[in-house]
């Protein structure tokens, strides 16, 4: 097996081929670019000018026909080959001059630690936070490529020496922050309640910021003749959806590993529609993921789970769409559900870079929301910090956050240290009751979301967030994929659950005065009482 694997791994091993497909001739452009060279603008520029260039360097003037990514190729908006990105050992001392160009496949330190991408700043901070501000804001809105997604209109600040002509988008991103005005008033006491819905995106999570990042990249490493030949992942559904859809779009295979009956059917049904080679494994997600990586190491499969941290730089995105969403506003506290961790580090650092290169003066307190039954996190931060000891994970129905050994612990760590962040949990019960309470207001939001919301309202009653305070909830998927758990709430089908928020169908006769008798009932029982 092993002189098989070595030889699959040479990218010039004739089975492993790929021929190009024959080239296209253009079609003419489908609109002008007008713009100012962001070469003119330096740190000692007025705010007006850099606000002004980067107004300039994303108009464009529209004509008829045409195909935006040939564009693209044609006209270089803005100039993000002047920014660069490695690979570095994560938290390294800043001594440590060990580092990787993002064209390797490497996921781990020569310790065996963790790497983090690392942006040239210096180079980044040439223009300041109003350009960058102004920049990002002319963006919103566009089509034109790739900055029609939320995660690409942060080009530069994501993977900026990729060809725009490589990027793999769904004009993913600008998702939703809507303000939750009567959950907040009813039942939280807050009139500054906000949700980020990342799970309106293409396939319902917030995975396709970073799927579209890592994709991407996969995309130009095959057109560098890098040994890589498909796209693997383990997951608990919502990575596995966005895997498949983004390489299914590349023209790239992808490969999912899923711990078997664990994971809903409208995510199951996602990578197999998307013509993924979908294993079913009888194991849990910690399982499935030891087995990727071992997989990974052998065969040319790029891993696509969140130990890779270009992942990360797309799902940074949405915490600098949040600040964008409120005018560049910070607000008070974040609330993100945890599992794999990732996306707690991800959240922070967006804001971080933020507040580094001027958009803002500060950054939010995160808390990282956990279900009781997959709980490391909590554990630990509960212990002070000392000595971490993976879990068992046990059965939630916010699934994909089932996860007892977290690959990215030391970047959640990390991140919440440095914002004076907090860890809770929640009980199934609470994660249910808390998502059928959200529903009734008119949201139709995940268990995970529910596992936030539970968050919370415990903060809110031990008085550590104020009334007063904004706060955004993060809600990771659609409930559209979690309608299962719904049925079985509000059919009050659960186990040594109370569902005492359920709101089942009332079966009635069909004839009018049964119909009437029902409906008087109800509406007496909503009538306002004098």
């Amino acid at each position: 097996m092993a002189a098989s694997s070595s030889s699959l791994l040479h990218h010039h091993h004739p089975q492993l081929s790929f021929t190009s497909k024959s080239s296209v001739q253009s079609p003419p452009p489908r609109y002008n670019i007008v713009r100012a060279s962001t070469e003119s603008s330096s740190n000692n520029s007025s705010s007006n000018a850099t606000t002004n260039n980067a107004a300039a360097a994303a108009a464009v003037t529209f004509s008829k026909g045409g195909n935006i990514r040939d564009d693209a190729r044609r006209h270089n908006v803005v100039h993000s080959h002047r920014f660069s990105a490695k690979y570095v050992p994560f938290n390294a001392d800043p001594a440590c001059d060990e580092s990787y160009s993002l064209d390797e496949v490497i996921y781990r330190s020569q310790s065996g630690g963790l790497l983090d991408v690392r942006h040239d700043m210096d180079a980044l901070k040439h223009y300041d936070g109003a350009y960058w501000r102004a920049l990002f804001d002319s963006r919103v809105g566009k089509t034109t490529w790739p900055y029609g997604s939320g995660v690409w209109s942060k080009k530069e600040w994501v993977l900026p020496e990729i060809d725009s002509e490589d990027i793999v988008s769904a004009f993913e991103g600008n998702s939703n922050l809507f303000w939750a005005e009567r959950f907040g008033k009813s039942f939280m006491g807050m009139n500054d309640l906000w949700v980020k819905h990342c799970g309106i995106s293409h396939t319902g999570s917030f995975k396709d910021l970073g799927m579209t990042v890592l994709v991407s990249q996969v995309n130009r490493l095959k057109k560098l003749n890098k040994p890589v030949v498909g796209v693997g992942c383990a997951s608990t559904g919502d990575t596995s959806a966005a895997l498949s859809a983004y390489c299914a779009a590349a023209g790239i295979p992808s490969i999912v590993f899923l711990p078997a009956n664990k994971i809903s059917i409208a995510q199951l049904v996602q990578p197999i529609a998307n013509g993924a080679f979908v294993l079913s494994l009888d194991t849990d997600f910690d399982g499935c993921m030891q087995l990727i990586r071992e997989v990974t190491s052998e065969l040319p499969i790029y891993l696509a789970n969140s130990l890779n941290s270009l992942r990360l730089e797309g799902q940074k995105t949405a915490a600098i769409e949040i600040l964008q969403q409120f005018d560049w506003e910070v607000p008070d506290w974040v609330i993100v559900p945890g599992g794999n961790l990732g996306n707690i580090y991800a959240f922070y650092k967006g804001f971080q870079m933020c507040k580094e290169l001027g958009l803002v003066d500060r950054i939010p307190r995160l808390v990282c929301a956990q279900a009781a039954n997959a709980n490391p996190l909590y554990l630990y931060y509960k212990a002070g910090w000392k000595d971490f000891k993976s879990v068992k994970a046990n059965k939630t129905f916010a699934s994909a956050i089932q996860i007892g050994d977290p690959v990215s612990i030391d970047r959640a760590v990390y991140a919440l240290k440095n914002c004076d962040g907090i860890v809770e949990e929640a009980t199934e019960e609470e994660l249910m009751d808390a998502m059928a309470q959200a529903d009734s207001t008119g949201m139709f939001i995940c268990p995970h979301t529910g596992v936030a919301l539970t968050a919370l309202k415990k903060l809110r009653d031990s008085g550590v967030i104020g009334k007063t305070d904004r706060t955004v909830v993060v809600s990771t998927a659609h409930g559209l994929k979690f309608t299962q758990s719904k049925i079985a709430y509000h059919s009050k089908e659960i186990k040594d659950m109370a569902c005492r928020l359920a709101n089942p169908p009332v079966n009635v006769s069909a004839d009018f005065g049964s119909v009437m008798d029902v409906l008087k009932k109800y509406l007496l029982s909503k009538a306002p009482k004098y």
